[in-house]
This record gives C-alpha cells, sequence and structure tokens, in this order.
C-alpha cells in the first residue's frame, strides 16, 4: 500500500482511528479494504468512503450513549475477583 500524502485523507483517517480506537494505519487498511471491494482506486473515492465510514461510527456512538473507546476501556477493567490473577509464577 503506497503512502498517500493527502492531508485531508490523514485527516478523516485520524478521526476515523480514534473513534473506533485503532492505530492511523488500521483505519487507512480499513478504508482500503472498503475502497477495493467497491472497486474503486482514485483517492476522491477513498476520502468518500472514509467519510462514510467515520459517519456511520459516529452515528452508531450516539446510539449507543457511549464511544467506542470509553466501551473498550470499561471491557478492559479487571474483575474484582480477577485482579489478582497470575497466569504464571
Amino acid at each position: 500500500m503506497p503512502l498517500i500524502e493527502d492531508h485531508h485523507y490523514l485527516k478523516i483517517c485520524a478521526q476515523l482511528a480514534s473513534s473506533l480506537s485503532i492505530s492511523i494505519a488500521a483505519a487507512r487498511r480499513k478504508v482500503e479494504v472498503a475502497a477495493a471491494r467497491e472497486g474503486k482506486k482514485d483517492l476522491q473515492s477513498r476520502k468518500e468512503i472514509a467519510q462514510k465510514i467515520l459517519e456511520q461510527t459516529l452515528i452508531e456512538d450516539k446510539k449507543q450513549n457511549v464511544s467506542a473507546s470509553a466501551s473498550f476501556d470499561q471491557l478492559l477493567k479487571a474483575l474484582k475477583e480477577e485482579e489478582n490473577f497470575m497466569l504464571e509464577d
């Protein structure tokens, strides 16, 4: 995947990465896969797809009243009985 230096595209991917709590590279990959699935290769199409995915993510966050990062943080909290669990000693 060649490096795309378009500032607007990278900004949308960064916002997508932030809303999904993933890396920017993973967000770009997600957009690239969606673009390949639709058979679009140009930069403008990728920007539109990235914007569409970002809008869908934000709508889902509003429906759930919890962002993806907040729900991920909640899942990472240890239960009281598992707080001191060690796999190896």
